[in-house]
């Protein structure tokens, strides 16, 4: 299950361009982390809102993939984002979990939290719905 989640991952090339990595996989349950770049900051040199959604949304997806069989693969119906925080710090952790899994639709959340060094605060919430699709 792990490879191939990883195997997945190192595909998206929008995730290495924001310097993303997989920091762990379970079943249900996948956390991924971004540095927060010069390129992915707002304004007031905060994370961007779409950085976390983008890592939200990619964790929330892959932790639905854990749940599938091989020959399924998982894409994004919707996905709703409440902004909680600006997302100040070194980095972005989105923790994906499946709430409810099935055949059809996969109900899914993803928790953002801004990191420091001393600190760690939620910045964002996602809530959405995968649905398997045929590899």
């Amino acid at each position: 299950m792990e490879d191939r989640i990883r195997s997945s991952f190192a595909k998206q090339s929008m995730m290495q361009t924001l310097g993303a990595e997989v920091a762990s996989v379970a079943p249900g349950e996948v956390v991924i982390t971004a540095p927060i770049l010069p390129g992915s900051r707002q304004q007031h040199d905060v994370a961007h809102a779409a950085l976390s959604f983008a890592i939200g949304d990619t964790a929330a997806g892959y932790a639905a993939l854990t749940v599938m069989p091989e020959d399924c693969e998982v894409m994004t119906a919707e996905m709703k984002i409440n902004l909680l925080a600006p997302g100040a710090g070194e980095l972005l952790r989105a923790t994906g979990k499946v709430i409810k899994p099935g055949r059809r639709l996969v109900i899914v959340t993803a928790e953002v939290h801004a990191v420091t060094a001393k600190e760690e605060k939620l910045v964002a919430l996602l809530q959405g719905t995968m649905v398997p699709v045929t590899a």
